[in-house]
């Protein structure tokens, strides 16, 4: 393929794009496929000699589509959603077409200024402090290990970038017993070690219990270790339960802990008001994150983290060797040395796309109905005598379980999540939450209406039928 070629292609693409899309709601959300089968359809051997465009698009159409799960369907309602908007489709188009890599002010001017203002704009519709800056990371869990990376080197007075940990006292990290695997995966690979990964038992509210924090931090004081940060949470990945953040974040002050708060889902809420008393507090908040790529409409991926002061994380990954400096200007916001990969893509143009065609006002009434429309459902699995709604989540998120003979079932309400999904119409997923297990319903996709939403409590009784 030739450059010349490329604008042809690139309007067959687009019209395959818009059948795509127009089609989608007929397909099923997941495949129902077994391990290998789409490996039968592909060569395993690497093509010695080229093959035209068209042949290599036909066999994509033919033989990709429907080997996938499709995470923009209207009734996917499985883990959270990772939306893609029209608008940051279209700003992601571009941004591949440039191929630019964002490392520098000086290699791509316009990403790192739009990165400032853009993140910015969030920055004040989600209602935070003015003086909060932040940058696009690609995940939340990148933002959580540069947040844990930050806590260490505070705790060690930056001494662990050069030293290493051999021979430091034992660092502490404390987080809910509900904590995201992120927050784990961070902990083990900063060198602090899972072990030294407090699990603090929750409240009566599902939030991390305040005295017993206190008791193992000053445990952990008088035995000689050292308290070096407390992450919170705000709709946490299983159930959506949420930290008491103000009592929380006072106590971590009262010791002198870094902070941080995953809200890599429900972050999106504090656009509406009216949710933000859910996490009052948020401003004494060293590090914040939260996912416009989740229920936003940015295109994955698109993480954003929010520094209340970014010299900490700045000093402990930033490197400035003499071939990334920026000659014979002022000092410049270098994107890469708040965060771990030195390369970086062009993320802030789809968020600028997506606030500038949506507008905030659009946003917040989609935010809104799929909170409105998830209680709406759950209210129908409440009065239905055949199931029992387990957990329940301000953002648009419970759980239930299927009955039988009265009694919650968790063999029967496998089975009942397996009936489900390999029909195809929704897609469903798992979780357990006191020893039980349970159907977790999370509504968030970009195009869902209140028909598909309640559509999924027809669909449970359909199969359930089938088990009882």
């Amino acid at each position: 393929m030739k450059y010349h070629e490329l604008g042809y292609w690139l309007t067959e693409s687009a019209k395959w794009v818009d059948h795509y899309y127009s089609t989608l709601s007929k397909r099923p959300v997941r495949p129902n496929l077994s391990p290998g089968d789409f490996t039968k359809k592909l060569s395993l051997s690497p093509p010695e000699k080229a093959q035209s465009v068209k042949a290599v698009f036909e066999d994509f159409k033919n033989i990709v589509p429907d080997a996938m799960t499709h995470w923009q369907h209207p009734k996917f309602f499985a883990y959270f959603p990772a939306n893609a908007s029209p608008a940051s489709i279209f700003a992601e188009s571009l941004s591949n077409s440039m191929g630019a890599q964002a490392m520098l002010w000086q290699t791509s001017p316009a990403a790192t200024e739009m990165e400032t203002v853009v993140v910015d704009w969030l920055r004040q519709a989600l209602g935070l402090k003015d003086g909060f800056k932040g940058t696009i990371q690609d995940t939340a869990t990148t933002a959580t290990f540069c947040a844990v990376l930050t806590m260490r080197e505070k705790a060690l007075g930056f001494s662990g970038l050069k030293d290493g940990l051999y021979g430091s006292k034992k660092l502490k990290i404390y987080a809910s017993d509900n904590v995201h695997s992120s927050i784990e995966k961070a902990v083990r690979l900063s060198g602090i070690g899972e072990n030294n990964l407090c699990k603090i038992k929750l409240d009566e509210n599902l939030s991390i219990n305040h005295n017993e924090l206190e008791n193992k931090i000053k445990k952990d004081i008088n035995d000689g270790h050292v308290p070096a940060g407390l992450i919170l949470s705000l709709g946490g990945t299983s159930i959506g339960a949420s930290d008491d953040i103000l009592p929380l974040m006072s106590l971590a002050k009262k010791y002198g802990l870094y902070t941080h708060i995953d809200a890599a889902w429900a972050g999106s809420a504090m656009l509406c008001p009216e949710f933000r008393y859910l996490w009052e507090g948020v401003d004494m908040a060293d590090s914040i994150v939260f996912n416009p790529h989740k229920w936003l409409g940015a295109q994955f991926d698109c993480s954003i983290q929010f520094l209340k002061d970014p010299t900490d994380q700045i000093n402990t990954l930033g490197l400035r060797p003499a071939y990334l400096e920026t000659l014979d200007v002022e000092e410049v916001t270098n994107y890469n040395e708040w965060t771990i990969p030195l390369g970086r893509r062009f993320r802030a143009l789809k968020i600028w796309f997506l606030m500038r065609i949506y507008g905030l006002e659009q946003l917040r009434d989609m935010l809104r109905n799929h909170i409105v429309w998830a209680k709406e459902l759950e209210n129908l699995f409440e009065s239905d005598e055949n199931f029992k709604v387990i957990t329940s989540s301000p953002f648009g998120l419970f759980t239930f379980q299927l009955l039988s003979e009265g009694q919650g079932s968790d063999e029967d309400t496998k089975k009942l999540l397996n009936l489900i999904n390999a029909d195809g119409e929704c897609y469903l997923t798992q979780t357990l939450t006191s020893k039980k297990f349970v159907i977790r319903v999370s509504v968030g996709s970009f195009e869902t209406t209140r028909e598909d939403v309640l559509r999924v409590h027809a669909i449970a009784n359909k199969f359930r039928k089938a088990i009882n």
